[in-house]
């Protein structure tokens, strides 16, 4: 993501984090009180040109939200049932909207894989997510590492299911590219790859007008990764910002990219 030039007006970057399920609910209070000083310590936020997120446990929302009122942070969910009902330990979207969450993480590799989420599931959250007044976190990405086209395309056919082919739905949703072969790796996929892939996966949403929809790249992301990308709209940050030391950093890097500054390398 590399601008030129400080008269330009760009898309809102984003920078999130989720905690999983890492830290216990202390250890959890503690570090969002972290990730707040690391957000109120940079006043630039203010102007909402980058977007800062943070996605903990079910537990923490509450908690969250009072800590975190007042504050740039957006708080998101990990996930979300398909509906308010007789569905017995999962969470609605209308109660998450209650709860002050903004966002809800939905289709991450990890459901799919472990939990058999499939297609129809996802569609089912992304569109209640929506109707419940939250932003769709979509999380989607290939298997297994090829190229840049097949990637593409395979994304194209995740997004497409997961709003069955309703480009207006589409239109509410941001895009989480994490492949999943890069998902808890030593190093991210590679600047060059992401972009391409971003690139094509744009040109795909072209015709439907959702070229410019938010994606963001998340698998192994870190300090240092986002000034080289292109085309992308941020970072979704996992272990690596568990050190709120990181989130900052990775904050800065958005700062001097919304303003159009390529940061030093």
């Amino acid at each position: 993501m590399q601008q030129s030039g400080t008269s330009q007006t760009f898309p809102p970057l984003l920078v999130g984090v989720s905690s999983k399920m890492y830290l216990g609910y202390q250890d959890s209070l503690t570090w969002l009180a972290q990730l707040r000083h690391e957000v109120d310590t940079r006043p630039a936020l203010a102007a909402g040109r980058v977007v800062p997120f943070v996605i903990p446990s079910f537990p923490l929302l509450p908690a969250a939200a009072a800590l975190l009122a007042g504050s740039p942070l957006i708080l998101g969910a990990q996930n979300c049932g398909w509906a308010d009902g007789p569905w017995t330990g999962e969470v609605a979207p209308s109660m998450l909207a209650e709860l002050g969450v903004g966002l809800v993480e939905i289709g991450h590799a990890e459901r799919r894989r472990h939990f058999s989420e499939d297609d129809l599931m996802i569609r089912r959250k992304v569109s209640a997510a929506a109707a419940a007044g939250l932003a769709p976190l979509l999380c989607v990405g290939e298997l297994d590492h090829g190229s840049a086209e097949h990637a593409a395309e395979f994304v194209y056919r995740q997004v497409r299911s997961a709003v069955d082919d309703d480009w207006e739905l589409a239109g509410r949703v941001v895009l989480a590219y994490e492949p999943v072969w890069a998902i808890g790796a030593a190093e991210p996929a590679a600047a060059r790859y992401v972009s391409d892939v971003v690139r094509q996966l744009r040109s795909r949403l072209a015709p439907s007008g959702l070229e410019d929809l938010p994606v963001i790249y998340g698998g192994s992301a870190k300090p240092g990764l986002l000034p080289a990308l292109e085309s992308v709209s941020g970072l979704f940050l996992g272990r690596f910002a568990h050190d709120p030391a990181n989130f900052g950093m990775v904050l800065d890097e958005a700062l001097l990219l919304a303003e159009g500054i390529p940061a030093a390398r």
